[in-house]
């Protein structure tokens, strides 16, 4: 692990992109996986759901674990802080298949948000207040507010195993990795037929045919950019696709040459080789010109700068750096405030800048 002495929080993540190195390891039990990572909005603090019915809760600017709550009667998964740093929501993984809305200050339960029938796959946060979407395999999106128990609006939609807000909180986008689409719905007016839908089967049959890219499945998260440009729909596939957000055209096909990432995606069937599917293991940098992603099967992460104009006729882009480490990231993370990563796989890991290293 590298020493002390990150650069000022306020270097450019240009400069420093290139010279992350881990700082930090937090070792888990043998048999656990982390499941989702989220860092609250000041990125003093860092949340994980766990396989062994846990939320862990690290502080990074101690660089220190600090607190566990246990789930053991509902499980946990997809773990989020709302916009009050004491409070989270996190899917259940037992007994029912609702939505929870913790105290963490003292551990305990401020709301149950009921309806769904079967598990939730994705829970995204508005970034303008506490609204909230949920998608689950019963077929169905539902829109909440933390305030009331009762879903203030549904959609219901054939596999919407993935939502996000975009930056302004203005628009919403769903994606169907069956249907192979991503629609685009105006928040206010949710309930009207999207605004645009980007259909992406010639793109995967493109990728089908010369990458080895699965069609119609293994869609593991979606982003958009904090500047509003892109749309970053990761894959545990050798590769992500990077989107315009507002035509839906294809800017990049962010190739992994390592490969594929071994977890399912939501969708998929779970075994006992494979018992959690994969969030999202790729997130953009603060400033939107940097893609960070776990290494498929290997250790490390890979960097993609999206100016980068090489990619050709093909639109593929090879990673114009990898960070190297012993261990694997299921899930990655970047600070929303601070150049500091977070990976987890079987372990937590903070990563700074390392002057060092450049």
């Amino acid at each position: 692990m590298v020493g002390e002495g990150p650069p000022p929080p306020t270097s450019k993540v240009s400069d420093v992109i290139t010279t992350f190195r881990p700082t930090r390891l937090f070792k888990a039990p043998p048999s656990a996986h982390y499941t989702s990572i989220d860092f609250n909005d000041s990125g003093e603090f860092l949340l994980l759901s766990r396989t062994d019915d846990t939320i862990q809760l690290f502080n990074t600017k101690a660089g220190a674990h600090a607190k566990e709550l246990k789930s053991q009667k509902y499980g946990s998964a997809l773990a989020r802080f709302t916009h009050h740093d004491t409070s989270i929501i996190y899917a259940s993984t037992k007994v029912d298949d609702g939505i929870r809305y913790l105290s963490m200050h003292d551990n305990s339960f401020i709301r149950y948000f009921r309806g769904h029938t079967q598990r939730v796959t994705s829970l995204s946060m508005s970034p303008g207040n506490d609204v909230f979407l949920s998608a689950s395999l019963d077929n169905t999106v539902k829109l909440w507010d933390c305030r009331s128990p009762t879903a203030q609006g549904q959609l219901d939609f054939t596999a919407p195993y993935l939502t996000a807000f975009d930056p302004s909180a203005s628009v919403i986008a769903i994606a169907s990795p069956p249907a192979q689409t991503i629609h685009l719905y105006d928040f206010r007016n949710y309930d009207k037929p999207p605004f645009a839908t980007f259909d992406l089967l010639d793109t995967e049959k493109r990728y089908q045919a010369s990458h080895g890219q699965k069609s119609g499945a293994g869609w593991t998260g979606l982003e958009f950019s904090n500047n509003g440009k892109y749309l970053l729909l990761s894959t545990n596939g050798p590769g992500h696709y990077l989107l315009d957000a507002f035509s839906g055209d294809l800017i990049h096909y962010l190739h992994r040459p390592s490969g594929s990432a071994t977890r399912p995606a939501p969708g998929d069937v779970l075994n006992e080789s494979h018992p959690c599917y994969l969030q999202s293991d790729a997130a953009f940098s603060p400033d939107g010109q940097y893609v960070i992603s776990g290494n498929g099967g290997q250790t490390g992460l890979l960097v993609w700068d999206l100016k980068d104009t090489m990619s050709g006729a093909e639109k593929v882009l090879e990673p114009s750096c990898d960070l190297p480490s012993t261990k694997s990231a299921a899930v990655v993370a970047y600070n929303p405030r601070h150049n500091l990563i977070a990976s987890a796989d079987r372990e937590v890991m903070m990563w700074l800048p390392d002057a060092d290293a450049a």
